[in-house]
Formats: structure tokens, sequence, C-alpha cells
């Protein structure tokens, strides 16, 4: 605590939520998609294919009012808290652009910011590819304030309990509460190359293969917690939707709806599609799962329920600030507590040596040992 009894944030005078951007009119879904596909040769008529997706649901992907939704509720827990601390908003791939962002920051003079990721676990492009454009960004801009991104928080009661909780509602809504149900974990499918190299050699850093380990300490931390609150035992899943690129390029299996087609196939008749990969309901989850995994379960005489994502979950938005909270704490040269659940530790406040590395060849990347 600082002497006016407020929770101490320095040396931050600014918290920057940093995300995937999507678009927001029919107009946008195609530029979009070319932004996130760049450098990749995708053919424009391919992504009008993509787009579809989008256009099922008004050419509008819901992330950025989810964003907006959560930064709302970032704001009212700060000001409960009595925590003076500006929120920006930042976008890799859509407006409100990363490096425009950073521009007004620099404009309204933030020396310092910490950096929370809608993205809760390793990979290149679920972690080092943000910290690419972080860099990219500050080099356009002059005066960007230092920027220090938070740590996985995959394994935080702040994260862990509100899964817990979707998925005993979502059990609930099941014939016989779910007694026989299957917990069915969904999380987005990458490369087999890009989850085997996530993580890094650095023994400072989380150790390779870390995708797949931070997903499987998730889910079993879940789904021992469902059992405990239930009194049954619940066989759990973990598998994986959203899967492209070309058909040679071996991804990370099995796919959700095949994954329904055994379950099925094996006499399952009751699931639980939780997404564990999503912190809110993405175009992943309202296409991939909402539409696409109900079709198949529906198709299959399944009975299926999706559970809920953390949103603006009160404890997900408490932990967020705990987080910040937490580094701040680290880096005035303190030894703060940092909780986690599950079979695996905190991880660091900085990226290890070659942590997650790019395919296609080293980028800088800020908020890593090797920056």
């Amino acid at each position: 605590m600082n002497p006016a009894g407020h929770l101490d944030v320095k040396p931050y005078d600014a918290l920057l939520v940093l995300s995937f951007g999507g678009p927001e009119k029919p107009e946008d879904v195609v530029p979009f998609l070319e932004n996130v596909t760049r450098g990749r040769g995708i053919p424009r008529e391919r992504l009008a294919q993509v787009g579809e997706h989008y256009f099922l649901f008004g050419g509008k992907s819901p992330i950025n009012d989810q964003n907006r939704a959560l930064i709302a509720a970032l704001e009212k827990d700060l000001a409960e808290q009595r925590i003076e601390l500006p929120i920006y908003f930042g976008n890799r791939n859509w407006d409100p652009y990363l490096a425009d962002t950073l521009a007004q920051m620099a404009a309204d003079g933030v020396q310092r910011a910490a950096v929370f990721a809608t993205s809760a676990y390793s990979s290149w492009s679920s972690c080092r590819q943000y910290r690419e454009n972080l860099y990219d960004a500050v080099e356009k801009t002059p005066g960007a304030p230092r920027l220090d991104k938070l740590r996985q928080y995959y394994n935080h009661p702040g994260f862990i309990e509100p899964a817990v909780d979707a998925c005993l509602a979502a059990l609930a809504e099941l014939p016989d509460n779910g007694d026989t149900a299957r917990l069915v974990f969904v999380t987005h499918s990458i490369p087999t190359q890009m989850a085997e190299t996530s993580g890094s050699e650095d023994p400072a850093g989380q150790p390779r293969g870390a995708y797949v380990s931070q997903h499987r300490s998730a889910v079993d931390e879940v789904a021992r917690r469902v059992g405990e609150r239930t009194g049954r035992v619940h066989r759990h899943d973990l598998v994986y939707c959203s899967r492209s690129g070309a058909p040679s390029t071996p991804w990370l299996e099995p796919d959700v709806n095949d994954h329904l087609e055994q379950l099925a196939t094996d006499g399952v008749t009751s699931v639980v599609l939780a997404p564990i990969g999503f912190v809110s309901d993405h175009m992943e989850v309202i296409y991939d799962l909402d539409t696409e995994a109900m079709e198949t379960a529906e198709r299959l005489g399944m009975s299926a329920v999706r559970a809920a994502t953390a949103g603006v979950d009160p404890r997900f938005v408490a932990m967020v600030r705990d987080l910040v909270l937490e580094r701040a704490a680290a880096e005035r040269g303190e030894e703060p507590q940092r909780p986690v659940v599950g079979s695996m530790p905190a991880g660091p406040d900085v990226c290890g040596v070659g942590c997650c590395p790019n395919a296609r060849g080293p980028r800088p990347a800020l908020c890593g040992r090797d920056s």
C-alpha cells in the first residue's frame, strides 16, 4: 500500500489491453483477413470464403465489443479498489491498431505500461507474435512508453475458477444433471511444429511443448475441481478447433467435430463443450462450437451444452488487477505472491531466450530475455 492507502501500481502509469482484433462491419471482413494472413500468399478469393463465417453474424466479430466490456469492468474494479490507472486498448489486426494506441499513450505522457494480452497460453501465435507486434509498434512510435507484458495466466485461480463454475452450470443443463457427460475442452489448433517449439530451452522460461502442457494442466485442474463439486469422476478430453493452412502441414488434433464422431461411436450421449482456450466468446467459439460443433452433436443425437467463457466474470477481472499489482511489486524489487493452481508453477515475468520462435525466421520482440 502507498501512504494514501491506495494499492501501489508503481512503476506503471497505464494498463494496455492487447488483443487480436476483428471486423466490425461486412466491408471490414476481407481487409481484416488480409491483415491476419499477410505474407502467407493466400488468394483474396480464399479469404472471401473464410469470411463467410463472419457474414453469418452480420459481418462483425464479437471480440472488440467483448474487450470494451472487459475494459469497462476493469475500470470499475480499479475505481472500487482506489487504483488510478488509465486503461488503453490496442489490437494486432484491426482498429484500434496497436501503433495508434501507443501514439495516443505517448501523447498522453504515459511512461511505462503493463500489458495484458487476451491470450492465456504460450506459443508463437498466442504470445511471441504479440511481442513482435509490440516491438514493431514501439519502433513506429516516437516517445513510446516502456511496455511490460504480464505473465501467462492459464493456471491463475481467476481463470480456472470461472471455468469450473461454467462446466458445472453446463452439466446442470444436461439430462440427469450430466451424470454421464463427457467434458470436452476445446482450444485453438496450431501447427504441431509451433506446439513443439512453444516455450524455450532457457531454464528461466517455460519448457518446450508449453502450449499443450499448459492446456493439459488447465483442463486437468478444472475437471478435478468439477469432480470435487459433483462427487463424480468426469472423463475429459482436450481437442482443437479452427485448423487452417495447407492440408500437408500437420496441426494439433483431434478436431472437435471428429472427436464428437468418435465419442458417439463409443456410446457417449452427452457432452459439455468447454472453450478453455478462449477468454471470451470469440468467433471461434460462436462459429466453431456454437454453430458447427452443435450441428455435429445434433446430427449424432448427442446432448451438448457449451460452457461459458470467463468474459467479465468478476474473478477474471480481479485477476487482471492482481497481475498488474504482482508485476508492479516485482519491478519494485519486492517478492510478491504468484497465485497458481494445477500442476505447473507460475510462469516467468519475462519470456526466456528463444521462447516460442517464429517459424519464418528470427524477428525482434519485446518483453523477453533476448529482447
